[in-house]
Formats: C-alpha cells, sequence, structure tokens
C-alpha cells in the first residue's frame, strides 16, 4: 500500500493547529473563570485596547477559516489520488517478495478468473448475468411539460374589420333610407312655374342579435392549472369572432341570424361567363359605380377561387399576379382582397364596405363566468361564457355587387 507524503497538506495543519493555539490562549486569559463571561482587559498575549484585541482575535477567527478551506480541498485531492491508487492495485498483480507488479492484458486476466472452468482441453465461461439497471428497471428520467399549446388549425378573422363599427344603447338599429328622389330640376323661364321635386324616406330597423358560447369548467382546472383561465378567455370570444365573421358574409338575417352581405335585397350580381375572372370582377365594380353610385374599397374571394386568379399567367408562362418568389398583397383592381372560406365558392363580392356598412355593437364581447348554471354550484363546476351582440346594416345594397361563376 502506497503511503502518500503530502508537504502542503502538513503545511496547511500546522498553520491551523497555530492558529488554534494562539485563540485558545487568548480565552484562556479572557475567562479565568471559565464562567462564560469574556474579559480582553485580562488578555496579555497580545497587544492593544480591547477593541484592538477584538480585531486580531477577529483576524485570526478568519484565518481559521481560510485555512480550513484550503485543508479541505487538499484532501480532496489526497482523496482522488488515493482513489486513483487503489484502481491502479486492481489492475497490477504484485510479483514475488519487494518486485515491481506487473499489468495483465484482458485476456490473461480473464484466464485467470474463476469464471473460466477447464475441463479436459476445453475452456468454457461461467457468467452469471446481474440485473442491468436501464430506464425500464432503473431510474425512469423526468420530463417537464412546456408551456406550449398548439392551437387547432382555424379560419381566421378575416372580413370583420372591412365594416366600420359604430355603438347603440338600443335593442335595433333605426334609420331613415331615402326611397324616393325624384329630381324635376330644369331650366325656367322668367315668371314660369319652378318644377316640383318629390323625396320620400323610410324607416329601417336592424334587429340587434346575439352570438354567444360556453364552456363548462371544474373548480379544480381553474384553481390547479395557472394557464386554465387565460386560454378559455382567448379561445372562447374567438369562437364568438370567428361565428360573427362569418355571419357578416353569409348570413340570412333571419332572427337569430344577422345578414351577410350575400345576402341583402337589393344587392348586385354579376355573372362571369367567358370573361377571365379579373374582367368580371371590374364589370362588378362598374355597376357598384354607376348603379350604386359608391367607390368600392374592398372584395371577399374564397381562397381557392382567389389562388385562380393569383395563378394566372400570360401564353408565354409569366405570373400577371406577380412572381412566385414575390410576396404579392393580395389585391384586384386595387382592392383589397379578403380571402374568406366562410364565403361561397365560386362566388366573389365587390363593394364599398367603408362608407355604405355597419357593424353596430349594442354589447361588446363580454366574458362572464358563474356557478350558478343548473347543478354547478354543488359538483364544484363553472360556466365560461363569451358574447356580444350586434346588428349587420347595409345601407346602400346596390354599393355592392357579387361576382358569380368565378
Amino acid at each position: 500500500m502506497t503511503i502518500f507524503d503530502f508537504p502542503e497538506l502538513r503545511e496547511v495543519d500546522g498553520k491551523l493547529d497555530d492558529r488554534r493555539k494562539q485563540l485558545a490562549d487568548i480565552f484562556a486569559e479572557a475567562q479565568p473563570g471559565g464562567e462564560g463571561t469574556i474579559d480582553l482587559t485580562r488578555v496579555k498575549c497580545i497587544d492593544g485596547t480591547s477593541a484592538e484585541k477584538a480585531a486580531q482575535i477577529k483576524t485570526l477567527n478568519d484565518e481559521m477559516s481560510d485555512l480550513g478551506l484550503q485543508r479541505d480541498n487538499l484532501n480532496a485531492v489526497q482523496g482522488a489520488s488515493k482513489a486513483v491508487e487503489d484502481h491502479r492495485s486492481m489492475n497490477v498483480e504484485s510479483g514475488a517478495g519487494d518486485a515491481p507488479a506487473s499489468r495483465k492484458s484482458f485476456g490473461e486476466a480473464l484466464a485467470a478468473s474463476s469464471a473460466v472452468s477447464t475441463k479436459g482441453s476445453k475452456a468454457s465461461l461461467d457468467f452469471t448475468l446481474k440485473t442491468l439497471m436501464q430506464t425500464s428497471a432503473g431510474w425512469a428520467p423526468e420530463s417537464t411539460r412546456s408551456g406550449l399549446v398548439v392551437l387547432d388549425a382555424q379560419r381566421p378573422i378575416q372580413v370583420t374589420d372591412l365594416l366600420p363599427s359604430v355603438p347603440t344603447s338600443q335593442a335595433a338599429y333605426k334609420y331613415m333610407e331615402e326611397t324616393t328622389f325624384t329630381n324635376n330640376a330644369a331650366e325656367r323661364a322668367e315668371g314660369a312655374a319652378y318644377a316640383e321635386a318629390s323625396l320620400k324616406l323610410t324607416e329601417r330597423t336592424a334587429i340587434i342579435e346575439s352570438i354567444g358560447v360556453f364552456l363548462p369548467v371544474t373548480d379544480e382546472q381553474l384553481e390547479d392549472e395557472e394557464g386554465a383561465a387565460a386560454y378559455v378567455n382567448q379561445r372562447l370570444p374567438f369562437m364568438v369572432r370567428q361565428r360573427m365573421d362569418g355571419q357578416i358574409v353569409v348570413g340570412d338575417g333571419s332572427t337569430p341570424n344577422i345578414f351577410g352581405v350575400n345576402n341583402v335585397s337589393g344587392i348586385q350580381t354579376q355573372a362571369k361567363g367567358a370573361d377571365p375572372v379579373p374582367d368580371a370582377v371590374y364589370k362588378g365594380m362598374t355597376k357598384v359605380k354607376v348603379a350604386g353610385r359608391a367607390m368600392p374599397n374592398a372584395a371577399i374571394f374564397h381562397p381557392t377561387d382567389w389562388q385562380g386568379v393569383r395563378l394566372l399567367r400570360t401564353t408565354d408562362g409569366v405570373y400577371i399576379w406577380g412572381s412566385p418568389s414575390e410576396a404579392v398583397p393580395a389585391r384586384i383592381w386595387g382592392l383589397a382582397v379578403a380571402e374568406s372560406d366562410a364565403q361561397t365558392e365560386n362566388t366573389a363580392v365587390v363593394g364599398d364596405f367603408a362608407n355604405f356598412s355597419l357593424l353596430v355593437e349594442r354589447r361588446g364581447m363580454e366574458v362572464k363566468i358563474s356557478d350558478s348554471h343548473d347543478d354547478y354550484f354543488v359538483k364544484g363546476k363553472q360556466a365560461i361564457r363569451a358574447g356580444v351582440r350586434v346588428a349587420t346594416v347595409w345601407t346602400r345594397p346596390a354599393a355592392f355587387c357579387t361576382v358569380t361563376g368565378i
């Protein structure tokens, strides 16, 4: 067995013993009776006032702390050295007397092992396989769930922002529409009668409808998972807005549905026929300008219909709406295009949404929670509800035109 001589460790031990002795001598003089009272004026082994002696005691104590740390580190080094030596001795066979040990190869060690038995001229192995520590029979790794929530793919909100929004405090939105406009203005001779005009206004009413949804959630889910409330508060309003976005396009106006632009009475229509889609859209825009006396500002396409427009090419293969390498804005004849799969396929809508449509809000998005529904109180459940009350108003139907057969 190797005896380690570690001069650095012996030196640190000597210094540590010296500081301990100094401190012991000081306390021996400061506590002659050993009753626990320290009187530094009695100490003669160090000089100075009581404050200076206290400072020297602190210095000694700090030095012992540093030396103790050094000693711990050196002990660790000595322990590592011993472990290396012990490991070496396990792989070295000692010679006779004091002869140096010789290292055996793995084959030689195996041949000398009791695991090998020789009978006759043959050798055989006799290993007993122990249980292998592995994931299935050992320590299973811990996996912490991330905060990522992958949301289901849903139709985004595409059309709602085309309509200007106005508030109301009533259950219905009433407005006056000019239904008769007879302009008989004409030149007249002096003394002749003025031509008589005719005007008539008709009251129109848009009923405020309610769109909403609710979700039952247990108390434990809301209490134990911090993200549950935020997740629900985000998804339920989205459900309401998504439904409203679709109703703005195709709602039939029969209570409790709101009116969608495709179903507005008096809206114009333009058939594609043999025209290319851009030509048919432009003809629809012209109808909006002439008959509707409006300036179209947007068009609504189903994504598959807009795909046909985006991929239009010349006879020599040049993409009309721009190279595939370019992020071309979705526009046609200068109009912003809203792609919505709520729009009926093969039909587009062009119109002056900015001036002749309104989204009237009686109540904006509201989220409420209650345990008073059914037997939710006794079962520890909550009903979380989201909803809006709105109406759509198309103040000039002729300012809109569907383009069919695209």
